[in-house]
């Protein structure tokens, strides 16, 4: 009965200080890279990496996430919105039809852009260091669900990305959007990359010599993009012209990555056995 169901409305906004609002949503997509790197930098030092170049890796990456799923949400999502406002893409605000601007903070950002975002930062990174791409986009892929599984909390506290209505148990009712039990599809989503990120420390920590050379990106990018592909079947669109759709845009821009997740895991698999090889010669 709705009258047993959670109900969930926190404010997005924790606190306002003179004019610019502290989000849950920015504290945890914060909060998600930064743990992110604390365990990178662990991994640095099992593989002898310098430090330094996680400082430079850490700062490509930030920039190269951040513009990525902002870009990737505004042309994927809403593009004719926002080709028509181009500066709202770039910058937190909205300007008001009857004058003003109001500050908005990021609101929309796409984890597929982001992912290619990061793909970007690396390479320009790989350029500054001269260090092996495959190898770095490797132990990236190990934390990658750290990440991935903060922002969907965030998408949480903000009732955004909602399921679609159920009748199960556990369904919430997120009073922002309607009086509906809904699929917590963020906390679905949230939970799949976490456990994600398990299984990668774990892969990483028992059979890193005979998983290397793309191996652990392409896995990354299977698992996380097929939780993604089966979550989005309960949940609402994002945009009206999904509606349409057999599968929604999520779910089309998920596709490629699984497929290259794929042969990269082949690869680095391949490639992985016949160095191996080589060496007990």
């Amino acid at each position: 009965m709705i009258s047993d169901t959670i109900h969930w409305n926190p404010d997005p906004e924790i606190v306002n200080i003179l004019g610019f609002p502290i989000r849950y949503y920015g504290l945890l997509f914060a909060g998600g890279i930064f743990l992110s790197i604390y365990v990178l930098r662990w991994i640095f030092k099992q593989e002898e990496i310098p430090i330094e170049n996680l400082d430079k890796l850490t700062t490509y990456g930030i920039i190269g996430i951040l513009v990525g799923a902002r870009l990737g949400h505004c042309l994927f999502y809403e593009p004719s919105y926002y080709l028509s406002h181009p500066l709202e893409m770039i910058l937190p605000i909205s300007f008001n039809p009857n004058g003003g601007i109001k500050f908005t903070g990021y609101q929309g950002l796409a984890s597929h852009g982001g992912a290619l975002g990061l793909l970007i930062a690396i390479y320009l990174y790989i350029k500054k260091t001269g260090y092996s791409m495959i190898n770095t986009i490797d132990l990236i892929a190990v934390v990658t669900g750290v990440a991935a599984g903060f922002i969907r909390l965030a998408n949480f506290m903000n009732s955004e990305i909602i399921g679609m209505p159920t009748t199960k148990p556990w369904g919430i009712i997120f009073d922002r959007v309607d009086n509906l039990p809904r699929h917590p599809a963020q906390l679905y989503e949230a939970i799949c990359y976490i456990m994600i990120f398990g299984i990668m420390i774990f892969l990483y920590k028992t059979k890193r010599e005979k998983l290397k050379n793309g191996f652990f990106f392409g896995l990354v990018l299977v698992l996380i993009f097929s939780a993604r592909f089966f979550i989005e079947f309960v949940k609402e669109n994002q945009v009206g012209f999904e509606d349409g759709m057999i599968f929604n845009m999520g779910q089309l821009l998920s596709i490629p990555y699984i497929l290259i997740g794929i042969g990269f895991m082949i690869y680095g698999f391949n490639k992985t056995k016949k160095l191996n090889a080589q060496h007990q010669l």
